[in-house]
């Protein structure tokens, strides 16, 4: 069986000293807020260059803090695409905001030529899915949004370490968001996120929401930790999971090369097979969280790699806009994201996948597709 995703083998490399950490952590009692927390904020900014930056509870929580930081509401309007994950929109209604699709480019990601005739009174921001570990170009986008003073918020859930034009994903708009889901480039064991922006402000306010909005005051000698000032939720990174990404987080750009070598290799193997590969834009650098294909036989291929014990996973096989969820929201006009919805499905792809593994997925791909079993 070759799994879609496995950490096993990272496991065993970092098992005695998380197992460490971890007594270090309980012994201490510092569950939340502790050390750990804060040398990962502080390596996370150093390694990134980041300014300032706040670590959450998850993914979809920093893209929810992020939103209502902004002063993001009910009434508002919020750019992005149906080709992403359910969180990506599922933020933007959490804060009662209306959501605009727009169609997507042969790369899978936002189409900035299409953004600006979706722009209205109402819109407020624009969030750029940094989908599958590229960067959206984000000199276009953020050339519109200052055109017409709204917000960028960049989903980074599957883009850490990936760079445009030079720069990281997380350092061109207004606030970044970043994963550390198991699957993603740097993964805890749990949940985790993280939020950087550019304004030391934004960032207070920030830290507030993630704890009920909570801020030192005078008010109160004995309970001055806990008044609330604004509107918050309970998101925080705990201990453990700081402790589980401050071992992995020197990793990352080994990790990134492992699955760009596995990348070429893919290229290399289904190269003239008819696979629509990723599109790979000269201004980016990817990092490859997931490898998307293309194929109007799609499910005449994932049938047959399931017969050959291959796991398939599909990134993503409903357009957010066609699910019930978000009907309200639909549009008629992404054709391209319906169009590519119908026939992508991603191939396994993690730093301790085997090129041996590699080489017999592409040849049962090959199979099935000459042979169309």
């Amino acid at each position: 069986m070759i799994p879609f995703w496995n950490f096993s083998n990272e496991y065993k490399l970092i098992k005695k000293n998380l197992f460490k950490k971890i007594n270090n952590v309980l012994s201490r009692g510092d569950i939340f807020f502790g050390e750990e927390l804060k040398k990962f904020e502080k390596n996370f900014s150093k390694i990134y260059n980041f300014k300032n930056v706040t670590a959450v509870g998850s993914g979809t929580d920093a893209l929810i803090i992020a939103l209502k930081s902004l002063g993001i509401k009910n009434g508002d309007e919020v750019i992005t695409v149906a080709n992403s994950a359910v969180p990506t929109a599922s933020a933007i209604r959490s804060v009662g905001a209306k959501i605009k699709f727009v169609d997507i480019g042969s790369d899978y990601l936002i189409n900035p030529n299409l953004i600006e005739k979706n722009i209205n009174k109402k819109t407020k921001a624009i969030i750029p899915v940094h989908l599958y570990g590229q960067s959206c170009q984000m000199d276009k986008i953020c050339q519109i949004a200052k055109k017409y003073k709204i917000n960028v918020i960049e989903d980074c859930a599957q883009a850490q370490g990936a760079k445009y034009k030079g720069n990281y994903v997380g350092s061109f708009g207004d606030i970044g968001c970043f994963s550390f889901y198991p699957t993603k480039i740097l993964g805890a064991y749990g949940d985790g996120g993280l939020v950087v922006s550019k304004s030391k402000k934004i960032d207070e306010k920030v830290k507030r929401i993630r704890f009920y909005g909570f801020e030192k005051t005078k008010k109160n000698k004995f309970f001055n930790k806990y008044y609330s000032v604004e509107d918050g939720i309970n998101s925080r990174l705990d201990e453990i999971q700081s402790s589980i990404l401050n071992i992995k987080l020197p990793m990352t750009k080994q990790f990134i090369k492992k699955r760009n070598n596995i990348a070429k290799i893919y290229f290399k193997e289904l190269k003239n097979t008819g696979l629509a590969l990723p599109t790979i834009n000269k201004s980016c650098l990817h990092v490859f969280h997931l490898f998307v294909v293309y194929h109007p036989s799609r499910k005449i291929i994932i049938k047959y790699l399931e017969k050959k014990n291959v796991n398939i996973v599909i990134h993503y096989p409903f357009a957010l806009h066609k699910m019930k969820a978000f009907k309200e929201f639909y549009s008629s006009k992404l054709h391209l994201t319906e169009k590519l919805s119908k026939g992508i499905f991603s191939l396994p792809l993690y730093p301790e996948l085997k090129k041996s593994e590699i080489r017999l997925i592409c040849k049962y791909i090959k199979d099935a597709i000459k042979f169309q079993i």
